[in-house]
């Protein structure tokens, strides 16, 4: 069961400007895409690479190249604003998107929306949130992942809860979470505290 959260004083930096309420859309944008960035540099380390020749200005040598597809998956509407820091980084990556809502009333979470990618099965997928609350959209996605075939499976997000964190690992003991902050816990709407507002509405200006 594995947890990492980053403390990398630039993450740091960029998630406190994301938490203050007065934050524009643009910034808190802008700040979204950059961490997630920051974030996959360090994900990605274990990627397989394969060896092949190459030809410089100087002659032929080796070289490394990435060995495996990488698809993106983001839980709309919020993981869409974690794909473009991503894809910069990766940019030949693909995007297959998984639309989930929750229940206000019951915290239950529904799914409307589910497209993957033709070669999910052999990617190195990587499961994108903002925010890992109760857990259950969480769950669910990686759910759905499987059921497509894919195999390695990263769920990244900007800001966990404890009881997120405590109910991925119970249902997903197997999958590696990776998160900018773990929070102080989930108030009794199901919201993270201090947390950093509805993520969607933040990067979308939507109410």
């Amino acid at each position: 069961m594995s947890f990492t959260e980053f403390k990398h004083p630039l993450i740091v930096d960029k998630l406190t400007r994301m938490r203050k309420a007065d934050t524009s859309t643009k910034d808190f944008r802008e700040n979204l895409n950059e961490i997630a960035g920051l974030m996959v540099y360090e994900i990605a380390r274990d990627i397989p690479l394969s060896e092949i020749k190459i030809t410089t200005p100087m002659g032929e040598t080796k070289g490394f190249t990435i060995d495996v597809p990488v698809v993106i998956v983001p839980i709309l509407r919020a993981g869409l604003g974690m794909v473009n820091g991503i894809q910069e980084l990766i940019p030949t990556a693909r995007v297959a998107h998984i639309g989930l809502y929750r229940d206000e009333e019951t915290l239950q979470t529904h799914q409307y929306f589910a497209k993957t990618t033709k070669d999910i099965a052999e990617a190195y997928t990587l499961i994108v949130d903002p925010m890992l609350a109760t857990g259950g959209s969480a769950i669910t996605a990686i759910d759905i992942v499987k059921k497509w075939g894919a195999k390695k499976i990263k769920f990244i997000c900007l800001v966990a809860a404890p009881e997120g964190v405590k109910n991925l690992q119970k249902a997903h003991p197997e999958i590696e979470i990776y998160a900018a902050a773990l929070d102080e816990k989930l108030d009794s709407k199901g919201y993270i505290v201090p947390g950093l507002g509805d993520a969607g509405d933040r990067i979308f200006g939507t109410k």
